[in-house]
């Protein structure tokens, strides 16, 4: 199947969101659906993102009033009507035709907020003027400071609202199961966002360096471009990627607006713990009322729960954005939202919280 074989309506028999996941395998080319599930190394992170989920229990209270029960908030001068945006996603050409233009679509008749990615199909421009609702624009670095500067005047030209800079992958490699699969579209595909930017000169190396270490490595990030960053914009400036409670403090003394505690999905370090078991942690260092969301292993509504209940205020939904796309467009990721919505405020209803406010550790039972 090729990514223009998704449907006009929406599958019979989808009662939760999760379940867009094994219909998308009917929508994609093998070796496109083996990139998008994989993760790193053994898939370890992968499997452990979806397990943390399930090790937890939710422990209900009773007699709450329900009379101002709302799952509205706000983060970083952004309104949203739930705890829920859609993850950056690259390449979604390669699960639509629409690509990233049935997202915009489906988030705004969601009223839900779209991080656009560096890395997709579409220019940011074109994304941002496809919708009215609201948008932030994941960043990543660029080996010229000048291309990165660039990125940024664009973004804040299409009003995004916000950057998301992503820290935790400075180097991307394939997983070993789009590898096996013989995945190979990226190799030839330049984002449309970065068309106008050359690349560095190979580096020269010394005989005894490493290609990895001193060769791509010099082009990642540090502290002081991270400075420069927070000096040049005056959109608040959200880091993606964090994992260590020592980070995430220093970050927020550097003025960083907000965090997103991410294993990249998987897709980063193999080994990693699951995001849901770093939250807590993290939580604890940057204070109850500082912005702080979780990516990765969300597949319902029960999931965002727990992750609220553990110190996140919101989540990004990634992979199932993914797969809803791919099985019907617009239709199917707005159709996903809406279930993940509906399961969401089941689970506040039967748990016994009116508010997001309402929900945290003393809703759980279980070891993270």
């Amino acid at each position: 199947m090729a990514a223009d074989a998704s449907l006009n309506a929406i599958p019979d028999g989808i009662l939760a969101a999760a379940e867009y996941e094994n219909h998308a395998a009917n929508h994609l080319a093998d070796s496109t659906l083996a990139w998008l599930r994989g993760g790193s190394g053994n898939e370890y992170t992968l499997r452990a993102n979806q397990q943390a989920f399930q090790s937890l229990n939710i422990r209900p209270q009773l007699l709450n009033n329900f009379s101002q029960a709302s799952t509205r908030l706000k983060l970083c001068g952004t309104k949203l009507e739930s705890p829920m945006l859609l993850a950056p996603v690259g390449h979604q050409h390669l699960l639509h035709k629409e690509g990233e233009l049935a997202v915009t679509r489906a988030a705004e008749v969601s009223a839900t907020c779209l991080v656009a990615s560096t890395m997709s199909s579409l220019t940011l421009e074109v994304i941002a003027e496809a919708s009215n609702s609201a948008k932030w624009f994941q960043l990543y670095w660029q080996p010229r400071r000048e291309d990165t500067l660039d990125l940024i005047r664009r973004a804040e030209g299409a009003a995004y609202e916000a950057l998301v800079l992503t820290l935790d992958t400075p180097l991307q490699v394939l997983s070993h199961r789009a590898q096996r699969a013989g995945f190979a579209q990226l190799k030839s595909t330049t984002p449309a966002n970065l068309k106008d930017y050359k690349p560095l000169p190979q580096r020269a190396l010394a005989p005894n360096q490493s290609i990895l270490l001193h060769g791509m490595m010099s082009e990642a990030p540090d502290w002081e471009d991270l400075a420069w960053l927070l000096e040049t914009t005056t959109l608040p400036v959200i880091v993606k990627g964090v994992a260590h409670p020592d980070d995430a403090f220093r970050l927020q003394s550097m003025g960083v607006a907000g965090q997103i505690v991410s294993n990249h999905g998987g897709r980063s370090l193999d080994g990693m713990p699951a995001s849901l078991h770093l939250l807590p942690a993290i939580r604890d260092v940057l204070g109850a009322h500082y912005p702080l969301l979780l990516d990765g292993g969300i597949r319902s509504g029960t999931d965002i729960f727990k992750a609220i209940a553990s110190g996140a205020d919101a989540v990004l939904i990634g992979r199932l954005q993914a797969y809803a796309l791919a099985v019907a467009g617009a239709l199917g990721v707005a159709h996903m939202l809406k279930l993940l919505r509906d399961e969401l405020e089941l689970c506040m209803a039967l748990a016994g919280t009116p508010t997001l406010n309402d929900i945290g550790p003393q809703c759980l039972m279980g070891a993270i």
